[in-house]
């Protein structure tokens, strides 16, 4: 399966360290099935941090999801269950990591989750309301990698500037 990972820059080892901690799926690599989507963020990442925006391609060996790796996968629709787990990995009082999953697998946090997330915290909404306004929304999909392990079963395939 392809997958891409936009950037301000070229990627020659990925350093899981490099990362925030408080993303939607914790300190990780992400990378997104949707081309626009990497482009998106590679254009977003390099006008705020400088840099050409860059879009890395990389085979994802799917004999990962069977492979004995510790697997995440939500579903594409928000859920009760993905809104928490995003509160979670970007809540900064939360201990971290908020979990031990080598992959996740869902649907990224646009502004939209944001604004839910915000309105779950601050009580307007239980996690259910919150998560059931986002279900009509269509949200891209991402793919976080967490450990070495996981890794190993990615393989770069091409970079281009954007």
């Amino acid at each position: 399966m392809r997958l891409y990972h936009g950037s301000n820059t070229d990627i020659d080892t990925i350093d899981l360290d490099q990362g925030s901690q408080y993303k939607d799926f914790g300190k990780g690599f992400y990378l997104t099935p949707d081309k626009e989507t990497a482009i998106r963020m590679a254009k977003k990442r390099s006008r705020l941090f400088g840099g050409v925006a860059t879009l890395i391609a990389y085979e994802f060996d799917e004999s990962a999801m069977s492979s004995g790796l510790n697997i995440k996968q939500f579903p594409e629709k928000a859920s009760v269950e993905w809104l928490l787990f995003i509160d979670a990995n970007r809540d900064r009082n939360h201990p971290h990591p908020a979990h031990v999953y080598d992959i996740v697998i869902g649907p990224i946090a646009d502004d939209g989750v944001v604004l839910q997330l915000t309105n779950y915290r601050e009580g307007i909404y239980p996690p259910e309301q919150a998560a059931s306004l986002l279900q009509d929304r269509f949200l891209d999909q991402q793919y976080y990698f967490g450990s070495d392990k996981a890794l190993a079963f990615l393989h770069k395939t091409n970079v281009e500037t954007v």
